[in-house]
């Protein structure tokens, strides 16, 4: 039942945007009656929150290659692949057009963004352990610019995203934290 709702949740998403979602209309979709939905999910931002976090994770999930190199690159194509699909190109759209006019959408869109800084964590904390990061490097900022150069493109200037944005994205994040440019604090 869990991952059907929140199945749907991220198809309601998709096909109508934020605004006009229902939880009628998740319930629907996923063949289950409303009150299962709201015994499981007290709101319906809890419910987007629960669907987009999951969906990213599982769409975008933090490698573990034994370098810093493989996992950031893993994690930017994954990054690349999913965001391309048209399925993230409109929640892309929902989340960025919406967030502004509706804070209940920001709000969802920093609690996705602080669940992705934490999941990556490992990545970097796995890097300094090996010696290829600097000690103190911090890392949401790495991620931030991991994935800046990549939704840049998607966003502002609607240039193809592709492996070649992805290898990019990371080399130039792999300079600035051996530099020491992405330190904590």
């Amino acid at each position: 039942m869990r991952a059907a709702v929140l199945a749907a949740t991220v198809t309601e998403l998709t096909e109508t945007g934020y605004a006009a979602l229902t939880v009628e209309g998740v319930a629907q979709r996923a063949g289950v009656h409303k009150t299962t939905i709201y015994r499981n999910w007290k709101t319906a931002d809890a419910l987007v929150t629960d669907a987009l976090t999951g969906h990213f994770a599982a769409d975008v999930p933090i490698p573990d290659t034994g370098s810093v190199e493989g996992d950031l690159g893993a994690l930017a194509r994954a990054l690349v692949a999913t965001m391309t699909t048209p399925a993230g190109r409109a929640l892309l759209t929902t989340v960025l057009s919406d967030a502004v006019r509706l804070p209940p959408l920001a709000a969802i869109k920093s609690a996705l963004f602080e669940d992705r800084f934490r999941r990556a964590e490992p990545v970097v904390t796995r890097a300094v352990e090996r010696g290829e990061l600097p000690p103190a490097t911090d890392p949401a900022e790495l991620v931030k610019a991991l994935v800046a150069p990549i939704y840049f493109r998607l966003v502002f200037t609607a240039e193809p995203v592709d492996g070649t944005t992805a290898d990019r994205a990371v080399a130039v994040t792999l300079a600035a934290a051996r530099a020491g440019a992405l330190r904590a604090g």
